[in-house]
């Protein structure tokens, strides 16, 4: 294939076991570079890799790790310069860490997302709230596993959280006030895509959780009952509530995954929807470029999609061998 590794560049201590276990078992060249003990020379010369993986974590702040996200953006910018390919480079990661982009990106698509406002002051939330129907959420730009999110059922409920102080800023000081839909069945659906291409879909019952702390390796619970295992996500016993099915979306919105993937230059991620209680319209909410993939995957899908990743980034790390 090629003597040059391939680069992985990741955060979480956990998450990427199943990854780097499929790499060792085929036997494919790689380095692996975590965040806590990386640095690089903006001046100098790149490293000898075939290609790049980017999996740094958008969530990476909530474990101290915020510097690293803005380090990211700069490190994937600087590859690209040098003529290395990443795989979910320095576009995807720009759209992973601004929900404000997001939105704007399916904006564009004509892809229908709930009503939403930013502002860069905590202040101005219930100014900018009126023009939004409550309930509503309010979340940082740079969020992940759905990490600071805050749900107000009234006005009055923002203007208190607002005057008490009770509001994070988050990562940039970036926020979103957005109007709030309850998934009709109370179960969200995940598109996963891989080169903009359909992989699997799941769909994600939500029990009697009002947690938006949602990771997809953390629910650990098959509809019908059965235990799953992940050594992806191990904390997801703690969502042990919620439950997972696979579910194959309409040829329609596979398309619309599709299309958001390809704008957003995501070589692999998730992309969340619901169907609202409010009106019975189908929103997009969410999109990632970095997936953990479903827990216990074989049993739950039939086949294991961290197969299907490593086949693509070895065909990643062919073609650059050769051009």
């Amino acid at each position: 294939m090629t003597t040059r590794p391939l680069l992985i560049f990741y955060e979480h201590p956990d998450w990427f076991r199943p990854l780097f276990a499929e790499l060792d078992r085929r036997g494919t060249p790689h380095v692996r570079v975590h965040a806590d003990d990386h640095s690089f020379d903006p001046a100098g010369q790149p490293p000898l890799v075939s290609a790049a993986f980017n999996r740094m974590s958008p969530s990476a702040w909530r474990r101290g790790r915020g510097g690293a996200i803005f380090a990211t953006h700069d490190y994937l910018a600087w590859l690209e310069s040098h003529g290395i390919d990443v795989f979910n480079g320095s576009a995807a990661f720009r759209i992973e860490t601004s929900k404000a982009l997001q939105i704007a990106l399916l904006s564009r698509l004509g892809i229908r997302a709930p009503k939403t406002r930013v502002v860069a002051d905590i202040d101005s939330l219930p100014r900018a709230a009126e023009s939004l129907e409550f309930p509503i959420v309010v979340k940082p730009n740079i969020g992940g596993s759905g990490a600071g999110i805050v749900r107000f059922d009234r006005p009055i409920d923002l203007v208190k959280a607002v005057y008490d102080k009770s509001i994070a800023a988050g990562l940039d000081g970036v926020l979103l006030a957005q109007e709030y839909h309850k998934p009709r069945g109370n179960s969200i659906v995940r598109i996963e895509t891989l080169n903009a291409e359909f992989l699997y879909g799941i769909r994600i019952h939500l029990g009697d959780t009002e947690d938006f702390n949602l990771c997809p390796a953390d629910v650990c619970k098959t509809v019908d009952g059965r235990e799953l295992t992940s050594i992806a996500c191990p904390a997801g016993a703690a969502n042990a509530g919620l439950s997972v099915e696979p579910f194959t979306p309409s040829a329609e919105l596979i398309d619309a995954a599709e299309r958001i993937a390809s704008e957003a230059e995501i070589d692999v991620g998730g992309i969340e929807y619901l169907e609202s209680s409010r009106d019975g319209a189908v929103y997009f909410y969410d999109i990632n470029a970095l997936s953990n993939f479903v827990a216990d995957p074989v049993q739950v899908l039939g086949f294991d999609p961290t197969v299907k990743l490593v086949d693509a980034l070895e065909e990643l790390m062919v073609r650059r061998a050769v051009a």
